[in-house]
């Protein structure tokens, strides 16, 4: 009877614990993005808003220190825009003439400017949360561009009895549901050049979109590059064929 008693308390545990885990784990949202696929594509407007979003949002925190500002053509800025974007930021040059170190405003051929000077000045302006560098978080996050757009649309008040540490925010779809970044995104918190409603959800898409394409900005030269050599690959293997047929053909 002891025995059979402990099995069933055992049974229960472990019964309990899977539904919190499933309860913890909610599955991430899922969206047909327009890059998915052998002929996916980038939406170069919703790049471009999502460009805005990340300039006038993102930035504040994070870098995207992998990517020139000159990189922004390819999303359809023209030469014009991106020097007036870049030349918002400020950088450190030199030497000078006289061997000193100087500031001048950003050009397209520097790299982008993050917003801290170093970890340690981002870690003090973040109590002790060291904000990370977007270039590649699509391709470091599992099903990344999901979970992306999942996190950026996942803040909520915490549910009944759930515990909140101090200076941390509720989000159902980051691990342990408690994450140090505040909600970055309310409606209409940027005003779309293209006149596009500014929703959370629309925000949420179009910067997914363009950290997409700050991941893989040579994703469809790739793309039509491999299709090109299949179709080289196909036409080569029925030219070979045939002339194989013609060569052994009289021979038995």
């Amino acid at each position: 009877m002891k025995r059979f008693y402990n099995i069933l308390l055992t049974a229960l545990v472990v019964l309990s614990t899977a539904a919190f885990a499933s309860i913890d784990a909610k599955p991430l949202k899922k969206v047909v993005w327009p890059f998915e696929g052998v002929f996916g594509t980038f939406d170069r407007q919703a790049a471009q808003r999502g460009a805005q979003v990340y300039f006038q949002v993102c930035s504040a925190c994070h870098g995207l220190s992998h990517l020139y500002y000159r990189n922004l053509k390819d999303i359809g800025f023209s030469e014009a825009e991106i020097k007036q974007i870049a030349s918002e930021k400020t950088v450190i040059d030199g030497p000078d003439d006289l061997g000193d170190m100087f500031e001048r405003p950003a050009s397209i051929s520097d790299f982008f400017v993050g917003p801290y000077p170093n970890e340690e000045a981002s870690r003090a302006a973040n109590n002790g949360a060291h904000p990370v560098d977007l270039s590649l978080i699509v391709k470091a996050r599992h099903d990344g561009a999901n979970y992306v757009y999942s996190l950026l649309t996942g803040y909520q008040y915490p549910p009944e009895g759930f515990h909140l540490m101090p200076g941390l925010y509720y989000n159902s779809y980051f691990e342990g549901h408690q994450i140090a970044m505040p909600a970055p995104l309310t409606d209409d918190i940027v005003e779309y050049m293209d006149g596009t409603p500014a929703t959370i959800s629309q925000m949420a898409h179009d910067v997914t979109i363009f950290l997409q394409w700050a991941a893989e900005p040579e994703m469809e030269h790739r793309k039509s590059m491999g299709l090109k050599v299949l179709l080289f690959l196909v036409i080569f293997t029925l030219v070979f064929y045939i002339a194989k047929r013609k060569i052994w053909r009289g021979i038995e």
